[in-house]
């Protein structure tokens, strides 16, 4: 079988195509699933570059990359009850935390880290329990986008406290999460608000169903016309993906006791943001991407909505060097996805 296996922690040119054995028959609880659909997250390029070995477990030397797959059932262990062969399913990003509160053995790198293999790769063995059904509408390679930034963005919004009809949702960007934020939110019932710095891609944003979109473009200050657009009351929710340049005007742009969501992995000085969290009482709501019931809620949602994932562009399985370029260099909307066979 054909795979890709992470061969130094050199960028792109780290990854490399070869051929492997295809994995023993499945036993007890194990199940057989052919990728069909890969998609690319932002982890998954920091992990090439050597930036996630500092985060434990980090990533094993000569590993398959990418934490986001979805495939059909080849076969199945004779303990297997959730599934059979032949059913579409999705691989969870965390394959030890199924509901509930997350566990606090957490590895919160998910898929394709530590002894956990990632889903390049033409045929993967997992336990039953890190599977879950797709929604039947959907495209395989739709599918693949969903465990990582789909589940992220209906946690973001879902996870922590309910996000109600009417609510006011900011979201920056138009990254894998912050589409499938603007998604979810208006399929909630939501008023949109969405930022972007790329001028070119206001009408899209449009298109995609935000209600209002600010110009970000110019730098710092744009939460003044967040604050214009609501009455000066600011968002419900905000979904946080910028990091140290974004958070005073995210954390302005929210009404007090709002709730911001802070999704990836955050550093740098916190410029005195402490100060501000205090005084506007906000809720912080750190992600972890969510748990199999938080991916099986979302996937409930999107059949019964007909939700269709946004997906920027489809690259074959001997060109993911290239996906991962146009991943990291161009003006993606939505995701990146490598279509496996």
């Amino acid at each position: 079988m054909r795979l890709y296996r992470v061969k130094s922690f050199t960028g792109i040119e780290g990854l490399q195509q070869t051929v492997e054995q295809p994995p023993s028959d499945p036993v007890g609880r194990q199940v057989l699933v052919r990728i069909r659909a890969s998609s690319l997250n932002f982890r998954d390029l920091l992990a090439l570059k050597g930036y996630m070995q500092a985060v434990p477990p980090g990533m094993a030397p000569n590993h398959i990359p990418l934490c986001d797959g979805a495939g059909e059932v080849v076969s199945v262990g004779a303990d297997v009850t959730r599934v059979r062969a032949g059913d579409c399913v999705a691989l969870t990003y965390h394959r030890d935390w199924m509901g509930g509160p997350a566990p606090h053995t957490l590895n919160t790198l998910g898929r394709g880290s530590g002894i956990n293999e990632g889903t390049l790769t033409e045929l993967s063995i997992v336990d039953e329990s890190e599977l879950v059904h797709l929604p039947p509408h959907l495209s395989f390679e739709e599918a693949a986008t969903l465990p990582c930034a789909g589940v992220t963005a209906w946690y973001a919004l879902h996870g922590a406290t309910p996000l109600y009809s009417g609510d006011d949702v900011l979201v920056l960007g138009t990254g894998g999460v912050s589409i499938f934020a603007l998604q979810f939110a208006k399929m909630a019932g939501a008023r949109v608000i969405a930022t972007t710095t790329s001028p070119n891609k206001i009408e899209t944003l449009r298109q995609l169903g935000a209600d209002v979109v600010i110009d970000a473009s110019a730098g710092p200050g744009w939460s003044n016309e967040v604050l214009e657009v609501t009455d000066g009351r600011g968002v419900d929710v905000t979904v946080e993906v910028g990091g140290t340049a974004t958070w005073k005007d995210s954390v302005k742009s929210t009404r007090y006791n709002g709730r911001m969501s802070l999704v990836g992995a955050l550093s740098g000085n916190n410029d005195g943001l402490s100060g501000l969290f205090m005084v506007r009482g906000l809720n912080l709501h750190p992600t972890r991407v969510g748990s199999r019931h938080h991916f099986e809620q979302m996937n409930r949602a999107i059949a019964a909505n007909g939700l269709r994932p946004v997906v920027d562009k489809v690259f074959d399985f001997d060109d993911s060097k290239a996906a991962f370029e146009h991943f990291e260099h161009g003006t993606r909307i939505g995701k990146v996805v490598i279509r496996h066979s």
